[in-house]
């Protein structure tokens, strides 16, 4: 029989009909942070986020206690604490939104008051339960919800890196993913293809100089083209990227450029995509 979650608000003194199970995984900016982001990077920025609502939750939302989770990148569903929670009103001032470039409003959302209970610490980060199949609601409540727990973990880890030729990313979101990734990114080089998502054109493109294909997409992010003739001839992107094929370590410059020019050829980019030698 499996462990349920409810047992654990039970073991820590809380009344399970006064918590809300909130499960973040917002969706709405497709280049903003998503919660899981925030989380693992800055706290305080994620209960930032977390304490301004939407007016119509607030129903939903007014109770003493709120059981925190997120979605991860594998969309399991990790707990991150427990906080108390005092409905302090509508947003009084303007605010930057945390997770995205804009600004929230002042009467635009309630704002609430939340603190972190130390009792349920140990377990943040470490916790995985089962939220249920399909999209369900994102606010449940703990009295009626009871989740089963899927896994306890000795400590946090971020998901592992899928290999080479399993990942794809967006340049937006190069900066968010997690440090091993980046290690592994920095430490190898060889072919990438960036594709335009309003075009749906491609460009075939080669890595070998310093920090691999991490350093090389960061030319992009900076400057929005790298260099290259026709990306600077459309509009900005956020391309998406992902890796053709690996060089080996002792792989010349040359040799990477003539992987390259086979790539080049095997898609045809320079027909029909945003190559131009």
């Amino acid at each position: 029989m499996p462990l349920m979650f409810n047992s654990i608000l039970t073991e820590g003194g809380l009344p399970v009909e006064k918590v809300r199970l909130l499960r973040h995984r917002d969706q709405r900016a497709a280049k903003g942070l998503k919660p899981y982001e925030l989380w693992r990077d800055d706290r305080q920025r994620f209960e930032q986020y977390q304490s301004h609502q939407d007016f119509g939750n607030h129903t939903k939302l007014n109770h003493p206690f709120w059981a925190s989770f997120v979605g991860t990148p594998n969309n399991e569903t990790l707990f991150v604490g427990i906080y108390s929670v005092r409905h302090k009103g509508v947003l009084e001032k303007d605010i930057a939104s945390p997770h995205t470039h804009n600004i929230i409003k002042a009467g635009s959302c309630d704002a609430y008051e939340i603190s972190l209970l130390p009792e349920f610490e140990d377990l943040d980060g470490k916790l995985y339960i089962d939220w249920g199949a399909g999209t369900r609601a994102w606010i449940q409540r703990a009295s009626q919800q009871n989740k089963p727990i899927t896994e306890i973990r000795t400590e946090f880890k971020e998901p592992e890196f899928p290999g080479y030729l399993q990942f794809v990313s967006s340049l937006s979101k190069l900066d968010t993913l997690p440090p091993g990734w980046i290690i592994a990114l920095k430490s190898s080089r060889g072919v990438y293809l960036l594709t335009c998502p309003k075009t749906k054109e491609q460009y075939v493109g080669s890595a070998y100089g310093e920090n691999g294909f991490w350093g090389r997409w960061q030319q992009y992010v900076t400057t929005g083209h790298g260099g290259n003739i026709a990306l600077k001839s459309r509009d900005p992107s956020d391309y998406q990227v992902c890796i053709l094929e690996t060089a080996g370590t002792a792989s010349t410059p040359e040799e990477i450029i003539h992987m390259e020019q086979l790539w080049k050829n095997k898609l045809q980019s320079r027909e029909m995509g945003l190559n131009r030698n």
